[in-house]
């Protein structure tokens, strides 16, 4: 017998360029600050490199194509969320995002969670635009992502 989906799920909302994302707080590993970046040739503008955290090279991802962070925002300190990568990979089992200030914990259910899709085409890395109580958020497409980064390896 089936257990019944849990009514509520913890999420976090992590700052990442202009937009807020959107996942379970279990993707989450561990939340780091910036530190050597190696830089990746002829990588898309989404990806901002690689770095290093546990002895894994991490590929590390910037939701800036999405939205910007504003000009006039205040100066926060980079910092990342290294994700547990969902592809099931012995040699990418995480990825990086990086934000700028520190994710927010929030508990959901289905009432408070409101997909806000104009209709237009979603930038890549984006699974759908939501709203989240008063908070505009992305669910990102960790999958298309993770296949990409793998198409990626694998052309290397």
């Amino acid at each position: 017998m089936s257990e019944p989906l849990p009514r509520e799920i913890r999420c976090v909302l992590i700052p990442s360029g202009g937009v807020r994302l959107l996942l379970p707080n279990a993707a989450v590993a561990e939340v780091i600050t910036l530190a050597g970046v190696e830089p990746v040739a002829d990588a898309p503008a989404w990806l901002a490199g690689r770095i290093e955290w546990r002895g894994w090279h991490i590929p590390l991802v910037s939701f800036d194509h999405v939205a910007k962070l504003a000009e006039d925002a205040p100066p926060q300190a980079a910092r990342v969320a290294v994700l547990k990568a969902i592809g099931n990979r012995a040699d990418m089992p995480y990825i990086a995002v990086l934000t700028h200030g520190f994710p927010r914990l929030t508990t959901l259910n289905a009432e408070l969670l409101l997909p806000t899709h104009d209709g237009h085409d979603l930038p890549f890395g984006v699974r759908a635009h939501v709203l989240v109580r008063d908070d505009t958020a992305v669910i990102p497409d960790l999958e298309g992502i993770e296949a990409t980064l793998v198409e990626m390896q694998e052309a290397a």
